[in-house]
């Protein structure tokens, strides 16, 4: 029997998903948005992505949907489930990572660890909330946000005007958040098939440069079992609590005493679960595609000690880091090189570095310099 995905959104994402694909020897197809997308070598058809009858067409060429990023509108996906599309993960879940107040919402409902959060409707709401949160807060926009867009830090309303006048492009609300003292930020990948069966990675720690993460460190350092079991929790209690198929990510901050909270969540594959590919028995791709499509997924342990991925991110618009390729590759031969084929734009994430081995400061230094080489271009 042979098996057909679909992927909407024509990213880096779907670009890493064709290499497992074909070794499963599943048919990957991708609904990408422009012509030269990152994942054009499984690119079937090129449209627009909110319009339900041209995904419909898609959809009637596989054998489940699944997605680059979460931004298809959830009428879309629904119009879909009702034509008996199997759409993975499903619209019930995805309104949770579209609209972060639902999200907060059904975490709450959950019992699960967060920062004091509020819906802010009026400048008043937001006057209050500050004021009960040591004068300051992170505010956000409900809908639309990534790496650190739509989030801003107020001191006052009038640090939000803009966001306010125009509260009804954000669905009439804004939700604001506690500014939490943590010490550092991490994030616990897992994947769950429809039946229930659910796998996890270790607990990573992510370092952000400019609101964009720079750096994943394998298993977080410093981690007791008990840290891993904890995030582990969290992290399948999101996963069911949601209904989310296929891989999630759960990003978190930890506080001075060790605490735990949910910042954000992706429901697909994550950058910080790119070190997979090299760094686990059964990459977060892989585990991907089997998920969306109820097959038994595969084991996640390391093959290494330890893993450090570095995101090559654009620093100006000539420098696409292929150039350099052949002086890193020479100088840095345990490193893994991945590039998207994305036209070059300073903070633009043109690729990543994997470095796997037995002792977190070398394979770390290892990928940094090899980062290094390539930016020299």
């Amino acid at each position: 029997m042979s098996f057909r995905v679909g992927v909407i959104g024509g990213g880096q994402l779907a670009r890493m998903m064709i290499q497992p694909a074909q070794a499963l020897g599943l048919t990957l197809k991708v609904f990408a948005e422009t012509e030269g997308s990152s994942a054009a070598l499984a690119a079937t058809q090129i449209g627009d992505y909110t319009k339900v009858e041209q995904i419909r067409q898609f959809a009637k060429t596989v054998d489940a949907i699944t997605f680059d990023h979460e931004h298809v509108p959830l009428s879309v996906l629904e119009a879909l489930e009702a034509d008996g599309v199997s759409v993975q993960p499903p619209a019930k879940a995805l309104k949770f990572a579209q609209n972060k107040l639902h999200m907060r919402v059904r975490l709450t409902e959950l019992g699960l660890p967060m920062p004091s959060w509020a819906e802010i409707k009026t400048a008043d709401d937001l006057e209050a909330f500050i004021a009960e949160n040591g004068g300051i807060a992170i505010l956000k926009t409900p809908i639309g946000g990534y790496d650190g867009k739509g989030v801003a830090v107020v001191r006052s309303a009038a640090d939000a005007s803009d966001w306010l006048a125009n509260i009804e492009d954000f669905g009439g609300s804004l939700l604001a958040e506690q500014k939490v003292d943590f010490v550092r930020e991490l994030a616990q990948l897992v994947a769950r098939r429809p039946s229930g069966e659910i796998r996890h990675w270790p607990l990573v720690q992510t370092v952000q440069r400019d609101g964009v993460c720079s750096e994943v460190l394998v298993p977080a350092p410093n981690s007791s079992p008990a840290d891993l079991d904890r995030a582990a929790a969290i992290a399948v209690t999101v996963a069911t609590g949601l209904g989310v198929t296929g891989v999630l990510a759960v990003e978190m901050f930890e506080t001075a005493d060790g605490e735990f909270l949910i910042n954000e969540l992706a429901m697909r594959p994550h950058n910080s679960g790119h070190f997979s590919i090299e760094g686990s028995v059964t990459s977060q791709f892989e585990q991907h595609l089997r998920a969306v499509l109820d097959l038994p997924l595969g084991a996640t342990d390391s093959v290494a000690a330890h893993s450090v991925m570095v995101n090559l991110l654009g620093v100006d618009d000539s420098n696409d880091f292929v150039g350099t390729y052949p002086e890193a590759l020479k100088s840095h031969p345990n490193a893994k090189f991945h590039t998207y084929g994305k036209a070059p734009r300073q903070g633009r994430k043109m690729g990543h570095i994997t470095v796997i081995g037995a002792d977190s400061s070398e394979v770390l230094l290892e990928a940094k310099n090899a980062a290094s080489v390539c930016l020299q271009g």
